[in-house]
C-alpha cells in the first residue's frame, strides 16, 4: 500500500543518485555490459533515480590503440543495444561511458539512457594528451558540435550542449562531462549549471597516483560549491589494465561543497554509492546568490545555447527511507576535527567583534549581568578574552548578579564562582525590593500576597535588571554587553527592550543555543582559561535551562524554558532550515523526523552524553514545529527589527535586519502553517 506522500523523498525535492564502479574486463565488452546491467538493477532496487558509471566503462579505458579496432566498435554498439533494452523496465536514468564513431571520427562519450530510450550522447570536450595520456591519438573532441547520432535504431541528440530534465520531477536536471573536462580552467559543467542543471555528472577513468584522490575530492567539492550544484564523480577501478597505470575506483558525491558519500578505494569488487541530493535546496540557493545569475549573463546565458532533453521519470511515492546524513545539530559539526575548527572560529569572531567595539568606543569598562546561566556565562568568557587581547585588566569587567524572586542558590553560586575565577569585579544587587515596589505601584496581586506569576511578574524582574545595567554603565563609564542568543531571537524568547534583547553590543546574537554549549565545552577542552574557571563552566553546563523568574513548584521543579518553547535542539534544527534554506515546513518536518526518530542511529557531536541523546516522533516534531512557526513569523520579528549590533557567526544565518534577515514586523505565518497542515500527517 502506498503511504502518505510525506514519506517520499521526491515530495521534498530530493533525488537519489548513485555513482557506480563496475568491474572492468579489458576488451570483454559482453562481460562489462553485464556488470553495468547488474549494477543498474541493484540501483533500481535501491530506489535510485540516476546512476553514473565510469568513463569508457563498456570497453574499459586502457585499451590504447584497440579503441580503433572495428571489432571493438561493433561489439560496443551491440553491448549498448543490450544495455538499452535492459533499461526499459528500470527506474534509474543511466549515464554510461562508451566510444562511438560518427562521421569518420571516434568520440569518447557519455550516453544518457532512460527506460529503453537514449536521451542523448555527450562527447568529451577536453582530451588529455600529456604525461601518461594519449587520447588525441584515438578520439576527437566534441567541442562546438551540436547534432545527432544513430544508435540502437534511434536518432538521438549529440553534443556537449545537452542537459537532461525530468518532466515529472521538479529540479531533477542534470549535465554530464567526462574526466579531464573538470580539470579544465572552465569545465563544461560550469556552463551546464548556468544553463539550469542542478546535478553535474562526471564519468571518469582517472588512474591513481600518490595524492590524486585528494585532488579529485578537492575538485569535486570546489565545483559543487562554485557552481551551486551537486557533483557526482565515478572513476575506473577493479579490472582495468595495469600495464602502465593503476586504478583505485574512487567515487564521490558532493552537494554545495559538502561530501555526502564516498566509495572505498582499491576494492576488488564492483561498487555503488548512493546519496539523496537536495535539488530543491540547490534551486533555492541559486535564487539567493545573485552572482549565479550574473555569471550566466556574463557568459551569454548558456540556457539559450543548450538543448534541454526532457524525459518522463515516473518516480514512485513509496517510503524509500533516506540516503543522506543529517546533522541533528545543523549549527554544530559531528566530527571532532571540524567541531574544533568551528568553535575556534566562532569564539574568535565574537572576541574580535567585541574587541573592536571596545576600541572604537574608547571604553575602558564593560558591564554584564551574570545569572549563572549559559548565555551570560558565554558572554562573560568572550569579554574576558577580549580584554586580554586588548591588554586591559579583567577587573574592568563589571559583573552584576541580581537575584530575583526565583533565583536558585545553585545558579547564584555559579555566577559568583565564575566571576571570582575569571578575576572580574563582581557585585550583587537584590532586585526584589524594587520589584515589590513596582508591583505595588501597579496594583499587581502578587504585592498583596497572591501567587500570581504572570508575564508582568516575570518582566518586572527582567526589566529592572536591564534598568540597573544601563544606569550602572552610565555611572561607571562602561557599556553593556548583551547576553541573548540567536535561538532566543528566533523564538522571541526575550523581553523587548531588556537584557537578553537590548544592550550596547550583542556578542551572542549570532550564536544559537546549541552551539553555545559546545563553545563553552571547547573553551574547557582547549584550556582557554584556568582549571578553577573550567570547573565552574562544567557545573553551569550541567544545569537545567531556566529563566528562574517564577518560583519552583511544590515538587521543587524549576521553571523550564524547554517545556514552554520546546527543545532547543529541535528549535535550532527548525531555525537552520527556515533561515538558511527557506525550506517548506513539511520538508523541515521530514528531515527532522529522519534526524531525530532514532537516538541510537547516526552520529552525534562529541560531548553529547548518552543519557542526553533524545529521540522525537513525528507527532512531537510536528507540534513543536507548529509552535516555532507561529513564534518565528508572528510574534518575534518586531523584536529582531530593533536589535543592537553584533557579529554574524554561523553561515547558517543571522537575524539582524542589517546583516542577514529582513522581514516585516507585522507579517503572517499563514502560508507556513497552512503548508504544514496540508502536507504533514497528524
Amino acid at each position: 500500500m502506498t503511504r502518505h506522500r510525506f514519506y517520499s523523498i521526491h515530495s521534498h525535492g530530493l533525488v537519489r543518485v548513485g555513482a557506480c564502479t563496475p568491474r572492468a574486463t579489458v576488451g570483454d565488452i559482453a562481460a562489462n555490459t553485464e556488470s553495468h546491467i547488474a549494477l543498474a538493477k541493484q540501483g533500481d532496487e535501491a530506489g535510485a533515480d540516476l546512476l553514473v558509471f565510469t568513463e569508457l566503462g563498456i570497453t574499459g579505458y586502457a585499451l590504447d590503440d584497440l579503441h580503433l579496432q572495428d571489432a571493438v566498435l561493433r561489439a560496443t554498439r551491440a553491448g549498448l543495444t543490450k544495455l538499452i533494452a535492459a533499461s526499459a523496465k528500470l527506474k534509474p536514468v543511466l549515464v554510461v561511458g562508451a566510444a562511438l564513431e560518427r562521421n569518420g571520427r571516434l568520440y569518447n562519450c557519455a550516453l544518457v539512457i532512460a527506460r529503453g530510450r537514449v536521451l542523448g550522447v555527450v562527447p568529451k570536450t577536453f582530451l588529455p594528451n600529456y604525461r601518461e595520456y594519449y587520447e588525441k591519438r584515438w578520439f576527437a573532441s566534441g567541442l562546438g558540435l551540436s547534432g545527432e547520432i544513430e544508435l540502437a535504431g534511434q536518432t538521438v541528440p549529440f553534443g556537449p550542449d545537452l542537459i537532461f530534465a525530468a518532466d515529472d520531477l521538479p529540479d531533477f536536471v542534470f549535465h554530464a562531462e567526462i574526466c579531464e573536462d573538470f580539470w579544465a580552467p572552465i569545465p563544461p559543467s560550469t556552463y551546464g549549471a548556468l544553463a539550469g542543471a542542478a546535478i553535474l555528472c562526471n564519468l571518469s577513468a582517472s588512474n591513481v597516483t600518490i595524492g590524486k584522490a585528494r585532488q579529485r575530492a578537492m575538485l569535486c567539492a570546489a565545483q559543487s560549491e562554485r557552481a551551486i550544484a551537486a557533483y557526482v564523480f565515478s572513476a575506473s577501478g577493479p579490472g582495468e589494465s595495469t600495464t602502465d597505470l593503476a586504478w583505485d575506483g574512487q567515487s564521490l558525491i558532493h552537494e554545495l561543497g559538502e561530501l555526502l558519500a564516498a566509495s572505498g578505494r582499491f576494492d576488488v569488487e564492483e561498487e555503488m554509492i548512493l546519496a539523496d541530493i537536495d535539488v530543491a535546496r540547490i534551486r533555492q540557493e541559486r535564487m539567493r546568490v545573485g552572482t549565479f545569475n550574473d555569471s550566466a549573463a556574463a557568459t551569454g546565458h548558456p540556457e539559450s545555447e543548450f538543448r534541454r532533453v526532457g524525459f518522463a521519470h515516473k518516480g514512485g511515492l513509496d517510503d524509500i527511507g533516506l540516503h543522506r546524513k543529517l546533522r541533528r545539530y545543523p549549527f554544530v559539526p559531528n566530527t571532532p576535527e571540524k567541531l574544533d575548527e568551528d568553535c575556534y572560529e566562532a569564539f574568535n569572531i565574537q572576541v574580535e567583534g567585541l574587541r573592536k567595539r571596545i576600541e572604537s568606543t574608547g571604553s575602558q569598562r564593560l558591564v554584564i549581568g551574570i545569572s549563572g546561566g549559559l548565555d551570560s556565562t558565554h558572554a562573560l568568557i568572550v569579554a574576558a578574552k577580549a580584554m586580554d587581547r586588548i591588554g586591559l585588566p579583567r577587573a574592568n569587567i563589571l559583573g552584576f548578579t541580581m537575584p530575583g524572586f526565583a533565583t536558585g542558590d545553585g545558579t547564584k553560586a555559579n555566577a559568583w564562582a565564575l566571576m571570582k575565577a575569571l578575576g572580574i569585579t563582581g557585585e550583587e544587587i537584590d532586585i526584589r525590593p524594587a520589584a515589590n515596589q513596582l508591583l505595588t505601584d501597579m496594583g499587581h496581586p502578587y504585592a498583596d500576597g497572591e501567587p500570581v506569576y504572570d508575564i508582568t511578574f516575570e518582566n518586572v524582574q527582567a526589566g529592572l535588571r536591564t534598568d540597573y545595567l544601563f544606569r550602572l554603565a552610565n555611572q561607571r563609564g562602561a557599556f553593556v554587553v548583551g547576553t541573548g542568543d540567536l535561538s532566543e531571537l528566533a523564538l522571541g524568547w526575550c523581553t523587548y527592550g531588556v537584557g537578553d534583547h537590548m544592550s550596547h553590543y550583542a556578542v551572542n546574537a549570532g550564536v544559537p543555543k546549541t552551539l553555545i554549549q559546545f563553545l563553552i565545552r571547547w573553551c574547557v577542552a582547549t584550556d582557554q582559561f584556568d582549571p578553577a574557571t573550567d570547573k565552574v563552566l562544567e557545573a553551569i553546563l550541567a544545569q537545567e535551562i531556566s529563566p528562574e523568574l517564577v518560583p519552583a513548584g511544590a515538587d521543587g521543579a524549576l521553571q523550564s524554558t524547554e517545556e514552554k518553547i520546546g527543545p532547543y535542539a529541535l528549535n535550532d534544527f527548525f531555525l537552520h532550515y527556515t533561515i538558511r534554506q527557506g525550506a517548506r515546513p513539511s520538508k523541515i518536518a521530514f528531515l527532522a523526523w529522519h534526524a531525530w526518530k532514532d537516538a541510537a542511529a547516526g552520529e552525534w557531536p562529541a560531548g553529547i552524553p548518552a543519557g542526553a541523546r533524545a529521540a522525537y516522533d513525528l507527532a512531537t516534531i510536528r507540534s513543536w514545529l507548529e509552535k516555532f512557526l507561529f513564534r518565528f513569523f508572528v510574534t518575534s520579528q518586531f523584536k529582531r527589527s530593533a536589535i543592537p549590533n553584533g557579529p554574524k557567526v554561523s553561515p547558517g544565518g543571522a537575524l539582524s535586519p542589517r546583516g542577514d534577515w529582513r522581514a516585516p514586523s507585522d507579517g503572517s505565518a499563514k502560508p507556513w502553517l497552512d503548508e504544514l497542515d496540508a502536507n504533514v500527517p497528524k
